[in-house]
C-alpha cells in the first residue's frame, strides 16, 4: 500500500523556536499511529502542526500526496478532522447542534443542512453511543460525554484522516475500550487513518499499528509497538525511577522493596502475583521461586522481588536449583504458599512446601 500520510524533515515549535526536529513519519491508509511520551514532551505540538493549527518551522506534511499548506480550509476539512484537548463552551447548543457543525465543509454558504447531512449526523450519534443525548444541552453533559460528542462532530466531517489529542481523557474503562475499538473498526472497515496521543501506554501499544515516542529534541523511536518497546524502554522514555513497566503484560509495577528477603513466596501460573503485590505494598522484602522463566509470575517477580529463582521452561527443576531455593527459603524465616497446583515439572516446589511445613515456616497454617 502507498503512503497516505507523510512528514518530511518536519520541525515543530513555537515563535520560531524549534521544540522537536527531524520528524519523519510515513503511515498507510487505514493505519493507526499513537504518540506516547512524558507530559510537556511536545506530543500536542506535533498534532497541532500536522493539523495546520500551528505553522511548521521546517519541513512538510502531506496527506494523500498533497502538501497541507496548498489546501484551502474546506479542502483540508474534508480530508482531516481534529479533536484536541481544548475545551469548547458553546451556549444553548444541543448535542445534535454540536455534531451538526461537523457538516460545515459540505453545506452551502448559509450553512443549511440537507437530508443527507442530517442522516450522517444521526449515524455518527449512534456510532459513538450518544444518540440518547441528542437533544440535551451540551453544557449539561459530563466530561466523558462531551468527549464522545466532540468525537462524533469530527466523524460527521467524514474525514480520511482523524487526529486526536488524548481522546481517552475523562473516559472510564468501558468507554476507553469502546472508543479504541471504534477507531480500530473505522480504520479496518472504512480505511480511515488515525493519529492520536495517549497517556495509557498499554492501550497505545494495543491500539496502534505504529508507535511514536516523543522525548527531547528528536523522536526517541518510531515503528511497530514491539520494536519500539525494545528500542526505547518505557523506564527511559519517562525517566521512571520509582517503578517499572512490563511491555509484554502492559503493566506498571511500583518500586520493589530492597533488602534481605524476609519472606519466600512459592508461586507460579499467576497465583503469586497478588501475594507479591501485597508484600510490596507492605514494604516487605521477599524472594520468589521456583518459577519457570516463561511464567507470568516470573515477569512480576523480576520487578518486585529482592531475589528470584527461575528454572528453564518445560523441564523438571534440577536438584541443584532445588537446593539453591531451599537454602534461600530457610534463610528467609517465613514462607507463603501462593496455592499454585503442584505437578510433575514443578514437584520441587511441593518439596519446598513440605519442608516449610515441617519447619513451621508456612504462614497462615
Amino acid at each position: 500500500m502507498s503512503e497516505f500520510f507523510k512528514t518530511s524533515g518536519l520541525a515543530v515549535g513555537y515563535n520560531g523556536r524549534t521544540l522537536i526536529r527531524d520528524i519523519d513519519i510515513a503511515l498507510e491508509r487505514g493505519g493507526i499511529l499513537t504518540l506516547i511520551g512524558p507530559n510537556g514532551s511536545g506530543k500536542s505540538t506535533i498534532l497541532k502542526t500536522i493539523a495546520r493549527q500551528l505553522a511548521a518551522i521546517r519541513g512538510t506534511v502531506a496527506v494523500d500526496g498533497s502538501d497541507i499548506q496548498s489546501m484551502s480550509v474546506k479542502e483540508l476539512a474534508k480530508k482531516q478532522a481534529v479533536v484536541l484537548t481544548d475545551r469548547i463552551r458553546p451556549e444553548l447548543y444541543t448535542v445534535r447542534d454540536i455534531v451538526g457543525l461537523g457538516r460545515y465543509p459540505y453545506t452551502n454558504m448559509v450553512g443549511r443542512m440537507t437530508d443527507e447531512d442530517r442522516r450522517i449526523v444521526d449515524d455518527v450519534l449512534e456510532l459513538v453511543n450518544v444518540a440518547e443525548l441528542a437533544e440535551r444541552d451540551f453544557m449539561t453533559l459530563s466530561d466523558g460525554q462531551k468527549q464522545r460528542v466532540i468525537l462524533a462532530r469530527a466523524l460527521a466531517q467524514q474525514p480520511e484522516l482523524l487526529i486526536l489529542d488524548e481522546p481517552t481523557a475523562f473516559l472510564d474503562i468501558k468507554h476507553k475500550t469502546e472508543l479504541l475499538c471504534l477507531l480500530r473498526g473505522l480504520a479496518r472497515e472504512r480505511g480511515m487513518t488515525v493519529i492520536m496521543s495517549l497517556h495509557e501506554i498499554d492501550l497505545a501499544a494495543k491500539a496502534g499499528d505504529l508507535l511514536l515516542c516523543v522525548k527531547g529534541e528528536t523522536i526517541a523511536a518510531f515503528g511497530a509497538p514491539e520494536e519500539v518497546m525494545s528500542k526505547a524502554p518505557i523506564e527511559e522514555l519517562y525517566d521512571l525511577k520509582k517503578g517499572s513497566y512490563d511491555p509484554a503484560l502492559g503493566s506498571v509495577e511500583l518500586e520493589k522493596t530492597e533488602g534481605k528477603p524476609k519472606v519466600f513466596v512459592i508461586a507460579g501460573a499467576g497465583f503469586g502475583i497478588p501475594v507479591m503485590r501485597r508484600l510490596q505494598k507492605e514494604r516487605v522484602p521477599f524472594a520468589a521461586g521456583i518459577l519457570f522463566e516463561n511464567d507470568i509470575d516470573a515477569r512480576v517477580a523480576r520487578r518486585l522481588a529482592a531475589e528470584c529463582i527461575t528454572a528453564p521452561a518445560f523441564e523438571p527443576v534440577s536438584e541443584e536449583l532445588f537446593l539453591k531455593a531451599r537454602e534461600l527459603m530457610l534463610s528467609c524465616g517465613s514462607v507463603e504458599d501462593a496455592g499454585t497446583p503442584i505437578g510433575t515439572l514443578n514437584e520441587a516446589n511441593g518439596r519446598l512446601i513440605e519442608l516449610a511445613r515441617k519447619r513451621g515456616l508456612l504462614k497462615h497454617e
